[in-house]
């Protein structure tokens, strides 16, 4: 099958992959824990730096994780951390979603993480997890969803960042309301409903270190990642306008009282 387009909004400055980076199994793949067994095989889809997939591979010792990525670049990060921390049965690769390098029945868990709100076709993805996986094994996706994002206090830079990155994730081709598509997509793809659990989490930032963090992630990606870029070259914005959105990120993480909330959709697809 020929790969199917993809552009990722956010490409892998520093900036993204910091806010990655913080990712763990249990902030991020808690709906999925209380499923996994030693022994399993896991297949992490589009794993980037390699923190939850790292995480998976410690939850299951005697069994295998393999995280793959579209784009090779942040694999070597992955790779030095899985040394680091003495793991031998977790490797990485590159590879693409909608046609999966794997036999038939070949794991018992396909986990993906933020990934299919930016392919091209989310429901092909999930076709392709579902085939991989074993009679009895079970895909895992989890998403969040930018328009149901909520904070205080009220910021209009911040309402104008949520129009801005909703309209550049679309052009690029991607979903970035597919936390309440999960669901829809996972029956799209051939798994019967009753299949389905469909659950919802949050991330949510409060505190003067969690401010400074996301605040300083968002102001930096607004004018240096390759979101920045696809804004300015396909005319969404201007560079004084991305200016203005991250001094409003500044704004927020300043404030004694900011708080920000995220709304992930999660599905456990039983094979």
């Amino acid at each position: 099958m020929a790969q199917k387009s993809t552009a990722y909004t956010h490409g892998h400055h520093e900036s993204v992959l910091r806010s990655h980076s913080q990712r763990t199994a249990t902030n991020s793949a808690g709906y999925l824990l209380g499923s996994l067994l030693p022994s399993m095989h896991i297949l992490d889809v589009g794993c980037g730096p390699g923190t939850i997939t790292i995480d998976l591979a410690v939850l299951v010792p005697e069994g295998q994780v393999i995280g793959i990525e579209h784009s090779p670049e942040v694999l070597e990060a992955a790779r030095t951390l899985a040394a680091e921390r003495g793991l031998k049965n977790v490797r990485f690769a590159t590879g693409d979603i909608h046609a999966l390098d794997f036999p038939d029945n070949t794991f018992d868990v396909a986990h993906a993480h933020q990934v299919l709100q930016h392919v091209s076709d989310p429901v092909q993805a999930l076709r392709e997890m579902r085939r991989v996986v074993k009679p009895g094994g079970l895909v895992a996706v989890r998403e969040t969803d930018f328009s149901i994002m909520t904070w205080y206090p009220d910021i209009d830079g911040l309402v104008d960042w949520q129009k801005l990155y909703i309209q550049v994730a679309r052009k690029n081709g991607g979903e970035p309301n597919a936390g309440r598509r999960l669901h829809a997509w996972a029956r799209q793809a051939g798994f019967d409903r009753r299949s389905v659990t469909a659950t919802a989490s949050t991330w949510c930032y409060n505190t003067a270190d969690e401010r400074a963090w996301w605040s300083s992630l968002w102001a930096d990606r607004t004018i240096k990642s390759s979101f920045a870029q696809h804004a300015i070259n396909k005319g969404h914005a201007t560079q004084d306008e991305l200016i203005q959105i991250a001094q409003a990120w500044q704004q927020w993480g300043a404030e004694q009282d900011g708080w920000f909330a995220i709304l992930h959709g999660e599905i456990l697809c039983h094979v």
